[in-house]
């Protein structure tokens, strides 16, 4: 991030599974982003995050799922939940392993934002591949 904070961990390793309660959606058609969106803010907002950042993760949960619908087969699932002082969201996909962390494309590049901002606006990004497939979690602080 640009603000001070520390840069997001954007590794990819084994990801711990969640210990909190888990409310998940799939996904497979570019017509469900919206609901996608709608889906993991509520929880998001009803989690405690504030507004400005709710909708940071709905970018970001925007540009993983998007990107599922791009580069995959058989669409995606999302999941949702809070553990201490964060809301962390997992985008589960059929897609291979993928570093999120990278430089911006140059200003006049057709495609190739999406990961970067991910990982310029998430305050930690993994990727992990799991028996359900490739895992990208982000984690917002509340």
């Amino acid at each position: 991030m640009t603000d001070g904070r520390a840069a997001p961990d954007a590794s990819c390793h084994h990801l711990a599974a969640p210990s909190a309660p888990v409310e998940s959606m799939s996904y497979a058609r570019a017509e469900d982003l919206a609901a996608v969106r709608a889906f993991v803010c509520a929880r998001a907002l009803a989690g405690g995050l504030s507004p400005a950042r709710v909708d940071l993760l709905g970018l970001a949960v925007s540009e993983l799922a998007t990107n599922t619908l791009q580069h995959t087969e058989g669409g995606g699932l999302v999941r949702v939940w809070t553990a201490a002082d964060d809301v962390i969201c997992d985008i589960v996909d059929q897609g291979g392993l993928r570093s999120v962390a990278g430089e911006m494309p140059a200003a006049d590049a057709i495609r190739g934002r999406g990961l970067a901002i991910v990982a310029r606006i998430c305050d930690e990004v993994t990727v992990s591949a799991s028996p359900q497939g490739t895992v990208v979690r982000v984690r917002f602080h509340r």
